[in-house]
């Protein structure tokens, strides 16, 4: 699953500092092995699959936004940021299993 890039006020003093950053998603499949479906199960599919993105979406920026430039920078502040989004989204979103966090793009601004 990959993501629009998100842009967030980081939680710094003074509000300047931002985050731009890209991410994909490794989730596991839940409908592997199942027979094709038929169209209007697909279109409900498709609308369980926006809506996840928007979940995907609310989290992420619920996260991002508790972040500090600081916490980002440091040499295991994308790790820590990793295991933050994967648990968050264990804990909100149940029916979506993220097996891995990739960030395809990272920017911090101060």
């Amino acid at each position: 699953m990959a993501l629009e890039p998100v842009l967030v006020n980081l939680a710094d003093p003074g509000g300047s500092s931002y985050l731009r950053v890209a991410l994909t998603l490794r989730v596991a499949d839940v409908e592997e092995g199942k027979d094709a479906k038929a169209k209007e199960e697909k279109l409900k599919e498709d609308k369980a699959a926006s809506d996840a993105v928007a979940s995907v979406r609310d989290i992420t920026l619920m996260v991002l936004g508790r972040q500090t430039a600081d916490g980002l920078l440091a040499a295991d502040g994308k790790e820590h940021l990793k295991a933050d989004l994967k648990k968050a989204f264990a804990e909100h979103n149940a029916d979506l299993k993220v097996m891995d966090v990739f960030f395809t793009d990272f920017l911090v601004q101060r």
